[in-house]
């Protein structure tokens, strides 16, 4: 697996796959503009077959806080330690920064937990109308 954290030679193509489940999930193209405007991005890529098989994403202000909003793994490659590596390298890309913040379903609360981190309440507002990105 190669992990790199620029989207040089990534195309809408290679994005095929992901937010399963979900009911409008973007398409690869507005999948491709997300983690261009995000303030970092990791990608996992299958060097075997060159398919990016996962991504994780941050938005930051670089001074204290960063918002972890996405992180994906294709269905046939989870399970194989990439979501995990994905997540240790953002933390250490974002060592510096004070508070790191995610949320996720409650099914995921001990996944998270067990990469060092804390559950604590939330608030979300969801416009799914706008899922998809469009």
């Amino acid at each position: 697996m190669i992990y790199i954290n620029e989207l040089d030679g990534i195309s809408p193509d290679r994005l095929k796959g992901f937010f399963v489940d979900w009911p409008n999930p973007p398409n690869p193209q507005t999948h491709l503009i997300l983690l261009n405007k995000s303030s970092k991005v990791i990608i996992a890529i299958d060097d075997n077959t060159n398919q990016v098989v996962g991504f994780i994403t941050a938005i930051s202000d670089g001074v204290l806080s960063a918002y972890i909003p996405f992180l994906e793994v294709l269905p046939e490659y989870k399970n194989k330690g990439i979501g995990k590596e994905l997540v240790h390298r953002m933390l250490k890309e974002l060592d510096d920064i004070y508070m790191i913040d995610l949320c996720c379903d409650n099914d995921l609360v001990p996944y998270y937990d067990k990469l060092g981190m804390m559950q604590t309440n939330g608030m979300i507002l969801r416009n799914y109308k706008m899922q998809s990105g469009s």
